[in-house]
């Protein structure tokens, strides 16, 4: 079914019943195949649907007036990056699809009637927008504080805990069909910047970036390097 995976991830951290994900399995309305940078919402955009990602990821970015772009949020499959337009029908960012991907649509009547019969959806995705809240604030906390360094091995251990949650990741390797300009644009790096990083972890073989694939030498030093702890939001949703 199109958000197996969606209902696979809120079952990490939330009891749903056979009958509460038939509800959510027969609301989704409709599934669009995307290449890659497709412009999914607009900063603007009156929204009525919310969207999941049902394969590839996307990205939520602003761009400021002077057209620097600023990456806000990578998505996996599973996840709803749009869940607060259900309140806030203004889009106040992009939702690009980063890679080739397979997104459904929800009609916003549709998810308000299962939220207000089924107390326990209500309960699954109000834990899912605390958990994406959470990860903006560890994220803030990482860009204004940590080293360019410290910054790549923090996305790339919450990226990998993430896939790995919902079976989308090995020890050691995972999909991430990132470039070094995105890297930049959400590291707050320049491209120059990135590329010296990861010319350094690839020389002591902490990590690799090649063929859209992440390759991880070292694990350890990836969670040490980016300060990816228990506390860390990520590290509990396999719990």
């Amino acid at each position: 079914m199109p958000i197996d995976m969606m209902i696979r991830k809120l079952r990490l951290h939330s009891d749903l019943s056979e009958e509460d994900t038939a509800a959510l399995r027969s609301i989704v309305s409709h599934v669009r195949e995307l290449p890659a940078e497709t412009c999914i919402q607009r900063e603007g955009d009156v929204v009525s649907q919310c969207t999941v990602i049902l394969s590839g990821f996307s990205y939520r970015s602003k761009v400021t007036d002077n057209g620097k772009r600023q990456i806000l949020s990578f998505h996996i499959a599973g996840e709803m990056p749009d869940l607060h337009g259900l309140f806030f029908k203004t889009i106040d960012h992009d939702l690009t699809s980063l890679s080739r991907a397979r997104v459904g649509f929800i009609d916003h009547a549709a998810l308000q009637e299962v939220i207000d019969r089924r107390a326990a959806v209500a309960k699954a995705l109000w834990h899912e927008t605390l958990l994406d809240a959470a990860r903006f604030r560890q994220w803030i906390v990482s860009l204004g504080t940590q080293s360019a360094a410290s910054r790549l091995a923090y996305l790339i251990a919450e990226i990998r805990q993430r896939l790995a949650a919902v079976g989308l990741a090995a020890d050691d390797q995972f999909s991430f069909p990132i470039t070094q300009v995105k890297l930049a644009e959400a590291l707050g790096l320049s491209t120059v910047h990135v590329n010296r990083t990861l010319q350094s972890f690839r020389a002591k073989n902490i990590l690799d970036i090649q063929d859209r694939v992440v390759t991880l030498g070292d694990i350890e030093k990836i969670v040490e390097l980016g300060g990816f702890g228990e506390s860390h939001v990520g590290r509990h949703e396999d719990a």
